[in-house]
Formats: C-alpha cells, structure tokens, sequence
C-alpha cells in the first residue's frame, strides 16, 4: 500500500479548496500548504495525484504559463476553459 507524505496531504488539501473557474500558483499553493520555497515540490506532489476530488488543473507556474498536467495539457486547457478561465 502506497502512502503519501504529509507535505503532499497539505497540497491536496489546499488544492481542494480552489473554486472552479479560480487558479493558484505552484508557489502559492507551496506558501497556503506552510513550505513557501517549495514551488517545484507542490508540482512533483501533483504530477503522482490522480485522485478526481484534487483539481491539479487550476494550478500554474508563477508568470502565467500551465505548468505541468499528469493528464495532458490539452485535458487541463480542456478543462480551464470550461470554468471560463482565460
């Protein structure tokens, strides 16, 4: 049985939180999970998430570009779209 790290358990709670239609940075999901300098660790933790109830799709790198998807960027374009973020 595979377990998650604390640290992963705090960035899926903070993205679980994120509305639809709403983003967050790497580096602002790392600040609300309490590691601010753990941007590129928020991504590893999300790349391994493929639980439905984390919406890893509303998180993207700090100067506005997607980020990484475990799903595929066309899926998380797909799906950025059709909560009417630009």
């Amino acid at each position: 049985m595979k377990t998650t790290s604390s640290f992963s358990e705090k960035v899926y709670a903070v993205v679980r939180k994120i509305s639809c239609g709403q983003t967050l940075t790497y580096g602002e999901v790392a600040r609300l999970a309490g590691s601010p300098h753990a941007a590129r660790a928020v991504g590893t933790a999300l790349s391994k998430n493929f639980a439905a109830d984390v919406p890893c799709h509303r998180v993207l790198r700090s100067d506005g570009g997607l980020g990484g998807y475990n799903r595929g960027l066309k899926r998380k374009i797909a799906l950025l779209k059709s909560e009417g973020v630009k």
